[in-house]
């Protein structure tokens, strides 16, 4: 299971209304964030109310309010949090593909949907963010699918699944379909997700393989 705290150097980076700077403050904003996170696994992101939160993290409202002020600034956190998950995961994808690149990488597509469905699979926080995603910022929901989008690219490129001058436009349908496919299939029960799963790789299989 991924920790749910925020290492103290990415607080800088969220959308928090204001950034905690002495570490009693951070240690706050950990602690409140872990309540939401907590709170949306077990109860869903109806109980993300500034009281909930703050009564969760044993923390005051007024401690809270001053980087948290609403339920639509904790949501905005959350998402921005999740699409930072996604983003180091294909990172990481990325990287060992780059080291082992001399060597052949056996199957990096399958490594790729490996760690994503697997962070699906623990995760019930991203599976229920999903449902809230478009009430976050549009600037930062479109920066993240461009981020995505260029990691995929590289991806792609890296293991000769797209030549470079179509890799960008390959990577945003192949990133676009396989968000989509996942999220839904998430909601499904196990006998329905494995098999949308499957048709999933199929699907990238096919659309990726190289011409004849």
């Amino acid at each position: 299971m991924y920790d749910r705290r925020v290492p103290a150097e990415d607080l800088d980076l969220l959308p928090l209304a204001r950034v905690p700077r002495q570490a009693r403050s951070r240690e706050k904003v950990e602690a409140a964030l872990a309540a939401a996170t907590d709170l949306v696994r077990t109860e869903g992101v109806e109980a993300l109310t500034l009281p909930r939160v703050a009564e969760h993290a044993g923390l005051s409202v007024g401690a809270v309010y001053q980087y948290l002020p609403d339920r639509d600034a904790i949501i905005a956190v959350l998402v921005a949090r999740y699409h930072a998950r996604f983003e180091e995961v294909l990172d990481g994808v990325v990287e060992r593909v780059r080291r082992t690149a001399s060597a052949g990488s056996p199957d990096p597509l399958a490594d790729l949907l490996d760690e994503v469905e697997r962070i699906y699979a623990e995760e019930g926080v991203a599976r229920a963010l999903r449902a809230v995603e478009g009430s976050g910022p549009a600037a930062e929901r479109r920066a993240h699918k461009d981020r995505m989008t260029a990691k995929v690219a590289d991806l792609l490129v890296l293991t000769g699944l797209a030549p470079a001058g179509r890799a960008r436009g390959v990577a945003r349908l192949v990133f676009t379909a396989a968000d989509g496919v996942l999220h839904e299939a998430f909601g499904l029960e196990d006998d329905e997700r494995t098999a949308l799963l499957r048709e999933l790789r199929a699907m990238l299989r096919g659309y990726l393989a190289p011409a004849d």
